[in-house]
């Protein structure tokens, strides 16, 4: 990750700062099973708390590949689910107010349960599967409060139309 300010000239030509976050793009998976999906639970340091979201993450440093497979790698390695099939639902950035980040969202089908094989950051996670019904609540409630989470949902309901 890199942050900078560059200096910008406003349309009306005022003179100004931007801050900018450079991250690499990530994968995100919505892993359905009869019903619902799987989730992932964990503690996020920056906002102090543990929430529900989906499987996601970025290739970690030296390692690179298509996002597909970055997304199979994400949901194996948090879950331990192995996809029969997979998805491309759409791409999405995070924070396009300050962020260069993006996220591809997949659906993950036929799934296979397995083993996790999670990174030392990731030793706190929990997964379980909800039904919809329960991920509609845990959105009420504020269980589920991962921007990039709702957004696939949003786009897996556009295609499941």
């Amino acid at each position: 990750m890199t942050v900078r300010e560059d200096e910008v000239r406003r349309p009306d030509g005022s003179p100004g700062i931007f801050g900018v976050v450079e991250k690499p793009d990530f994968a995100l998976v919505l892993p359905r099973c009869p019903g619902g999906f799987w989730m992932v639970e964990q503690f996020r340091y920056p906002v102090g708390r543990r929430a529900w979201e989906f499987p996601q993450g970025s290739w970690g440093a030296g390692a690179s590949g298509d996002q597909a497979a970055l997304a199979r790698q994400e949901l194996a390695e948090e879950t331990g689910l192995r996809a029969g099939s997979l998805t491309h639902l759409g791409h999405l950035f995070e924070a396009y107010g300050y962020s260069t980040q993006g996220f591809d969202v997949y659906l993950a089908t036929d799934l296979q349960e397995g083993a996790p094989d999670r990174e030392a950051s990731e030793q706190d996670m929990v997964h379980r599967a909800f039904g919809d019904q329960e991920i509609a609540a845990m959105i009420r409630s504020g269980q589920i409060v991962d921007a990039p989470s709702l957004a696939a949902l949003t786009l897996y309901r556009l295609a499941a139309g």
